[in-house]
């Protein structure tokens, strides 16, 4: 049996088994990927270790834990009634204003995950606040953020643009941004049609934390703490979208800073670290990174390039990347695919604009993934819900993504103009 197959195969077992019985899929990635990796792959341990997501590790460790020590002192409660105060009281605007933040802040040079992680704290709480359906409001901030993501300010959308410089190749970044905008915004209206009034896995009825809003209560005064903290927090988006510092580090700071002057109520911070998320998303994403090492996810990707016709081959590509992108970061999956698709635009009549920014969406639209960094954001940051349930409800929504979404980017973008 080739490495291929035994390395898919595992893939497979482990998420029927992690879907069906009670254990993290990611205590089942990790077994699977010593196993695999070494009498398959024949991998060392060090390099399968080289496969472990530290930066996605601190940035889940350090988001969740600031936002938990606000939310301890008052903060979060706050912010989140100044909100709606801010739309006059309509709750249903809130994640319409979210996804509008998002998108602007990735359209002006934001990295998207930076975007991510510092919106779906507050939209879990939100939801979690109002019952808005958490899945509806994770899920537009990460819409918004990739609406706005391939703009020619935008990083995706110049790691696109520079990939293409140098092959002959016309693609307008205008086109680009607009198919990008507006396939995002078609899902999240979509999503928000059909989800948002559909039940969300509670685990009961809204409650407060511990000390969260008994020290916001009945008050639009802040205290020096919450000040504070509001400090803190400006300083983590100055510092993360100004000077492109590392948002993981920089929120392990502000919030060790915020516990050490509020020792006592923040003494139970450090149970808000979304833990098994951190397993799962660790587990998995070090399997897959596995794969990419051992050549596996190349030779998916040039066998899907060699089928033959140049309008199936586009479709098997849209398919290819949203699947692995499902698991893998994006920005890596652009990088390889683009090179990988310019011989078929070459020598064929495809459009270069469509099928780019086919690729593009498709690439992109499955970070609402639990595996990827957006997905795992919002899983981590989840509050007063079923994780297991919520966590369904996610892979759920990624698959379906994952099987209509290229359909539908090629439909779009590479049919009408081939």
């Amino acid at each position: 049996m080739s490495a291929e197959v035994i390395s898919i195969g595992a893939l497979l077992v482990m998420f029927l088994v992690g879907t069906i019985l009670p254990i993290n899929l990611g205590i089942l990635a990790f077994v699977a990927t010593f196993a695999v990796g070494t009498v398959s792959l024949g991998l060392t341990e060090d390099e399968i270790f080289e496969g472990f997501p530290v930066e996605l590790f601190v940035t889940i460790v350090g988001v969740t834990y600031l936002f938990s020590v606000a939310r301890r002192n008052g903060t979060i409660d706050w912010l989140v009634a100044a909100g709606v105060r801010l739309v006059r009281g309509k709750v249903a605007l809130i994640p319409w204003v979210l996804f509008l933040v998002a998108a602007t802040l990735t359209a002006f040079g934001t990295f998207t995950p930076a975007a991510v992680a510092l919106l779906v704290p507050i939209a879990m709480n939100f939801a979690h606040r109002y019952r808005i359906n958490p899945l509806v409001a994770g899920m537009l901030v990460i819409s918004g953020a990739h609406a706005g993501a391939f703009s020619p300010l935008a990083v995706s959308g110049a790691l696109v643009l520079g990939l293409l410089d140098d092959t002959g190749l016309e693609v307008s970044a205008a086109t680009l941004f607009t198919a990008s905008f507006t396939i995002n915004l078609l899902l999240s209206v979509l999503t928000y049609a059909f989800l948002s009034k559909r039940p969300a896995p509670w685990t009961g009825e809204a409650e407060a934390d511990e000390t969260g809003e008994e020290a916001a209560a009945g008050s639009g005064r802040l205290d020096w703490r919450q000040w504070l903290t509001l400090a803190c927090l400006l300083a983590l988006v100055v510092g993360a979208l100004g000077f492109r510092l590392e948002i993981g580090f920089l929120a392990l700071m502000a919030g060790a800073l915020l516990a050490l002057v509020d020792m006592k109520r923040q003494e139970k911070a450090v149970d808000g670290i979304s833990w098994s998320t951190l397993l799962l998303v660790a587990g998995m994403m070090t399997y897959i990174a596995m794969l990419e090492k051992a050549g596996i996810i190349e030779d998916v990707s040039d066998h899907a390039a060699n089928l033959g016709a140049p309008l199936v081959v586009a479709l098997v590509l849209c398919f290819t990347v949203a699947i692995t992108s499902a698991f893998a970061s994006s920005t890596a999956i652009l990088t390889a695919i683009i090179p990988l698709a310019v011989p078929l635009l070459v020598s064929s009549h495809l459009s270069a604009a469509g099928l780019v920014a086919a690729l593009a969406v498709s690439t992109t639209i499955v970070d609402t993934s639990p595996f990827s960094t957006n997905g795992a954001l919002v899983l981590s940051n989840a509050r007063g819900v079923d994780t297991r349930r919520f966590y369904r409800q996610v892979i759920g929504y990624t698959g379906g993504i994952v099987a209509v979404g290229p359909v539908v980017a090629w439909g779009a973008l590479v049919l009408p103009w081939s």
